[in-house]
Formats: C-alpha cells, structure tokens, sequence
C-alpha cells in the first residue's frame, strides 16, 4: 500500500518552503519516522519523517523546487524493502543499445548531478548520455553540462580535425555559478533591509575590562563544572549585565507600535548563534528569572541545535533585546543591526591585551569593545551611553549582578 508523504504545517504565517534535501533515493528502504527531506523556510529548517516503514517510491519534488503545505512530496510503498540492485549482464551479454537514449530521454533524473547541472540540462535537453561528471563520485557538475552545451557539432569524418582551443583562462562567464538563495537568507536580507530602512539606527561604543570576570572564572570553573554540568562562560554575565541596564533604562526594552510605544516589563533576550544556514537568533525567555547555570545550558543547547537545525521557529520568535558576539570570530568592532521591531542590539567583540591607564601607571588588561545599535527615534544619546555604561559597571565589577546595584 502506497502512503504519502506530505508536507506538514510550517509554523504560524509560513504556507511555502522549499525542499532543501532529501536524504534517500527512489527505491531505498526507509524505517517510520526517519527523516526523509528536509524542507527549508524563511525561518527554519524542518525534518520531515517517514509516515511509514517501507520504500520509497515516488519522489514528487526535486530539491530546490517550491512546495506548499499539504503537497505531496513523494509516496512510500509500506512494508516493502529496498529495491535489489539489478544483477550484472552475463560478460558475453552486449550491452542494450537503447540504453543512452532511454536515459536521455529521461531527462537525467537517475543520473547524479549538481542543481545547477541539471537545469542546464533540463533546459537545453542535453544528452544526459554523453556526459561525464568530473565532481566527487562521478557527478555532473555545471562545467560539464556548460562544456556539453558549448561543444560543436560532430564534423564529419572526411574533414581536417579543428584547430586546439586557445591557450590561457576561460571566459569570465563559465568560472560563475548562479544559484538561488535560500529561504532563510532572503529573509535575513529583507529583514536588515527593513531594520535600514524604517528605524534611525544609531550606535554607541564603550571598552570593557575582562580582568573581573575572567579572574572570577578561574576561580571558580571546576566547581561550577562539577556541580552544574556546564562551563562558565562569558554570555551568562551579559545576559545578566543586559537584564540589569534593560530594567534601569526600560526604553531601551520597548518597540514602537504606530504612534503608541509598547514598554515591556519582561525580560526575553536573543542570543544570536551560527547555524548551518546562517546567523539565528533564539530567544532565552524571562532570562532575569534564570541562574547563570541556567542560562549557560540553555545557550549552549541552541548553539547545538542550531548547527543540527533541530530549533523551533518557537525559540526563534519574539524577544525584546538581542546580544549578538562577533568576537568568537575575531572581530575587533562592528555596529551590529537591530533586530525589528527591537529598539536595540548589544554587541561583543574579542577580547585583546592592551595598554591601559590605570591610577597614572600604563598597564596591560583584557579588553573588550562593546557596542550598542539603537533605534534614535525612541532612545536619546544619553540613555544610549547610559546603558551601555551600565552594562560596563556590572561587568568589571561582577558582585553588582549579585546584589542588583
């Protein structure tokens, strides 16, 4: 009995996705709820499972193509097993003359080749046939549908062999590939766009010294680590730092609603992550009722999630402020960009030796650089610098979080 694999609700507003990868062929055994395709949003990227254990019989869509909810994405023959390899020709046997012709009739679909290869050759029907792949494991890439399409016709036997190709590089246009972007990264881009375009950004700087916090983690890293199971790292204490400012300046936790302001009296911060597909920004809910143990775990497990695309487009909605670290990248300063409908966005750098002045003596300490981008239109310069100068107290001198001075 065949079973359809269809495309299931995406998450609130989300009707469309495309198909990003589907991990087994036509014919190959599959187990229930093993993952089959992934699918791709504007937000995040779902696995979507075998209804059924069998084989897999039909596959509707190839990857890249557009697919909507409740399409059917392929069908699965349940209880069957694994298509059996078709056994080698005896060694006397010829082999089929029809052979190439029925696979360029078919227009490549069992032949292994990039996305891009396979418009090319869908789209000037190419000769699937008389293709050789020179990518890894045989398949066709973009050059060699490029070098098919390009190549003249067969001049007959009774003529002089054409002139070698001049020597020297390639022209410009077959060294580039054109390939569409992904669901997740044209919404990255709309959304910056958006932020440029409808707020007054504007960002501020200060320097922060790490010495405090560092000495503090030194201290006391092991019995942390034995008794919470996590390190003490440095996104704990600007969770907290930034909980503290947001309560003391609550502009800065606010978005603007048409004419009205909306001040937020909860405390919702997103920690901007790497994923496989890019930056994401989940969201550690009511971050100010968490311990630093706590916000350590839940911080490290959406940095894991997200480079395995298992978050949920829960975790990445909503929030009231964003801290984002570039540092973990070598960056030494940046004006990062608020994330709408935010009022603002804390920045975190590397963290550098430097000489500082410190009671009339040139000394040398670990320095951050810390930036805040903020919506002018709701926060003046002096909240600006005020908060960020908050957020600097309460690093360098960690106790304040302790006693919330």
């Amino acid at each position: 009995m065949a079973v359809e694999l269809k495309v299931p609700p995406l998450g609130e507003s989300i009707t469309e996705a495309v198909v990003g990868k589907w991990n087994k062929k036509k014919g190959e055994a599959v187990s229930a709820d093993e993952p089959l395709v992934v699918l791709e949003t504007d937000k995040v990227t779902i696995d979507v499972p075998a209804p059924a254990a069998g084989a897999i019989l039909t596959i509707a869509f190839n990857e890249g193509d557009k697919v909507r909810v409740g399409d059917v994405l392929g069908t699965i023959e349940a209880g069957a097993g694994a298509s059996a390899p078709q056994a080698a020709a005896p060694a006397t046997a010829p082999a089929p003359a029809a052979a190439p012709a029925a696979a360029a009739a078919s227009g490549g679909a069992d032949v292994r080749m990039t996305p891009t290869a396979r418009k090319i050759v869908e789209e000037n029907k190419l000769d699937v046939a008389q293709l050789k792949g020179s990518g890894t494991g045989g398949r066709i890439t973009k050059e060699d549908a490029l070098g098919q399409l390009n190549r003249p016709a067969e001049a007959p036997a009774q003529r002089a062999p054409a002139p070698a190709a001049p020597s020297g590089p390639r022209p410009r246009a077959d060294r580039e590939e054109r390939v569409k972007m992904t669901p997740l990264r044209r919404r990255v881009a709309e959304r910056l766009v958006q932020a440029q375009s409808t707020a007054a950004i504007l960002t501020t700087f200060n320097e922060v010294d790490m010495g405090a916090v560092m000495d503090l983690r030194k201290q006391h890293q092991e019995k942390f680590l034995a008794r919470h199971g996590v390190k003490l790292g440095f996104m704990s204490f600007f969770i907290r730092a930034a909980v503290e400012a947001l309560k003391a300046f609550p502009q800065v936790n606010a978005e603007i609603d048409g004419d009205d302001v909306v001040f937020k009296h909860y405390y919702d911060i997103g920690v901007a992550v790497s994923g496989s597909r890019g930056l994401v920004v989940p969201v550690v809910r009511d971050a100010d009722t968490q311990s630093m143990a706590e916000l350590e775990k839940k911080v490290g497990d959406y940095g894991t999630r997200a480079r395995n695309d298992k978050l949920t487009l829960a975790e990445l909605q909503g929030g009231t402020f964003t801290i984002t670290n570039g540092g973990i990248f070598g960056s030494m300063l940046s004006t990062p960009i608020i994330n709408p409908p935010q009022t603002g966005i804390l920045g975190m750098h590397n963290i550098v030796e430097r000489p500082v002045a410190r009671n009339g003596q040139v000394v040398i300490r670990p320095i951050m650089y810390l930036a805040l981008s903020y919506d002018h239109r709701l926060i003046d310069g002096r909240e600006a610098v005020q908060f960020l100068v908050r957020i600097k107290d309460c690093i360098e001198d960690p106790t304040r979080l302790l006693l919330e001075i």
